[in-house]
């Protein structure tokens, strides 16, 4: 035989797109051609395919080698493509039999002594590979990401040699090893080591319960970084579905050199305040997820938010609402989830204070300091709640008579018991609602949705800061095991207005 065809498959964003690699050996000077749209990683995979063959002791055909990667117009990247490659060619020189290639697919970067190792994207490949009723065969440090799917999806392999004498029949390949089930996730923060703020604790439950973007503004110090990274032991434990979905993106990325176990919990991403708008979002000639992607199903917190380039915060407002990004560039259009909690904290001015015995600012030097955030952007946060400094006597009386403070797994229960009630309802949570479903499941009374109204004008804000504020109000009452939207509801949530209101006493001020 001097044709093969393997199957593989190639990354593009979440999805696998399926590639068959064609080998036709012909008489003529020895040469080794890779067509069909390849990067340069690719095309240096003829030196590491040729080396690894060698060393485990084939004969490289002394031939005209030609390899196709179909189809032509698909692009094509790293190191995956090797044990693909090095099969097919091992089939057409007749030193491999290949009537076993058409169940399986196969993906590996090859090192020169035939090991395999670690691909990006193996999970979405897996996938695809099991909808067209084949086994893919990958390297063994993608093991921990296999572990997700179920047995039989894949198998893996640590060598070429052991690859060979599977096809051959003369050998089994490795089973993978599944770890014990645990109940909980891993140890996540306790929210009970917070002293104080019980107002901002709240406003966390209720961004936990509705699925809400939450906004921290306060002076340094006072527990802002804090409150952020409870959030996710507030959240309730990832489905089947979300668990897929995650690790779907985070395969793209993945490194079990540095990881080691593959992540089963909510992702919490917090990229420091000099991101890219490219590492943000994603991007690359041939686009990567950004943190928005990284962080789908999880929380993605920006401190300092302020300090965050104004055109890197503006990119996110379009994945914020549409809970997915659309990166194009000449040569690939790709589309990736985006659907994360936003969780966001600053201080109020640049020396950290607004008002009191710290503050050493001017209105119009806290207004320039917030005028660095722009409107549509902080019109994206369901709520904004102000984080001050604690009481006089709070840390000494904590110090010397601890009271009691709620747990995350307590308030946890609470967020559970509202989210149950919000997907037997809508079928969704209540920050996911959109405007016509507002309309019917956040219906307010006259005379409150005229206080409402009336309150907004007041404040100048927008139509979607009218259907924010009903989505909170609604699971404030959710929260409470109310049916309906009261007044307190609504007073409640207009109470997590912080920065509304911060601008438009600043504006009074220079009036």
């Amino acid at each position: 035989m001097s044709l093969a065809v393997v199957y593989t498959r190639a990354s593009l964003g979440v999805q696998a797109p399926g590639v068959s690699v064609e080998v036709h050996i012909s008489n003529g000077l020895p040469a080794l051609t890779l067509v069909g749209l390849p990067e340069t990683t690719v095309k240096e995979a003829r030196d590491r395919v040729r080396s690894a063959i060698i060393n485990c002791g084939f004969s490289f055909p002394p031939k005209r080698i030609t390899v196709n990667l179909a189809p032509a117009d698909l692009p094509k990247e790293g190191g995956r493509y090797d044990l693909s490659i090095a099969l097919a060619i091992l089939v057409a020189s007749e030193q491999l039999k290949g009537d076993r290639l058409e169940k399986y697919e196969f993906l590996g970067e090859l090192g020169l002594s035939g090991t395999l190792r670690s691909v990006n994207g193996a999970i979405p490949a897996a996938l695809e590979a099991q909808k067209e009723g084949r086994i893919l065969i990958l390297p063994q440090a993608n093991q921990s990401e296999m572990t997700l799917l179920d047995p039989g999806v894949a198998n893996i392999a640590g060598h070429l040699l052991q690859v060979c004498a599977f096809l051959q029949g003369e050998d089994s390949l490795p089973a993978i090893e599944y770890p014990p089930v645990t109940p909980e996730p891993a140890c996540q923060p306790d929210i009970a080591d917070i002293i104080g703020q019980v107002q901002s604790k709240r406003a966390l439950e209720v961004a936990a319960a509705g699925g809400h973007n939450l906004l921290l503004i306060g002076p340094p110090g006072t527990g802002k970084t804090m409150l952020a990274s409870r959030l996710p032991g507030l959240l309730p434990p990832l489905s089947n579905e979300e668990k897929l979905e995650t690790a779907a993106i985070a395969s793209l990325v993945y490194n079990p050199e540095d990881d080691g176990e593959f992540s089963r919990v909510r992702p919490f991403r917090a990229p420091h305040h000099s991101t890219s708008i490219s590492a943000l979002v994603g991007g690359g000639s041939l686009p990567k997820p950004g943190e928005i992607s990284l962080a789908h199903n999880g929380v993605l917190f920006l401190d300092e938010l302020p300090e965050f380039q104004r055109q890197v915060l503006d990119a996110l407002r379009q994945p914020m609402e549409s809970g997915e990004i659309t990166i194009s560039r000449a040569r690939a259009k790709v589309r990736y989830p985006a659907r994360a909690q936003l969780i966001a904290a600053m201080n109020p001015s640049p020396t950290g204070h607004y008002q009191g015995i710290h503050n050493r600012t001017t209105p119009q030097q806290v207004l320039r300091y917030l005028g660095r955030l722009s409107g549509p952007f902080l019109d994206r946060f369901d709520l904004s709640i102000e984080v001050p400094l604690l009481p006089p006597g709070i840390l000494s009386q904590q110090n010397h008579t601890p009271t009691a403070r709620e747990s995350s797994a307590q308030v946890r229960e609470r967020v559970l018991a509202a989210r149950e009630v919000q997907l037997k309802r809508a079928g969704k949570i209540n920050a996911r609602l959109n405007s016509s479903e507002v309309e019917i499941y956040c219906v307010l009374k006259k005379a409150d949705a005229e206080f409402l109204e009336e309150v907004l004008h007041k404040l100048g804000l927008s139509v979607r800061a009218w259907h924010r504020i009903l989505k909170v109000a609604r699971t404030l009452a959710d929260l409470g095991g109310e049916e309906s939207i009261e007044r307190k509801h609504i007073a409640e949530a207009l109470s997590y207005r912080t920065m509304d209101r911060l601008l438009l006493t600043l504006h009074k001020n220079l009036a």
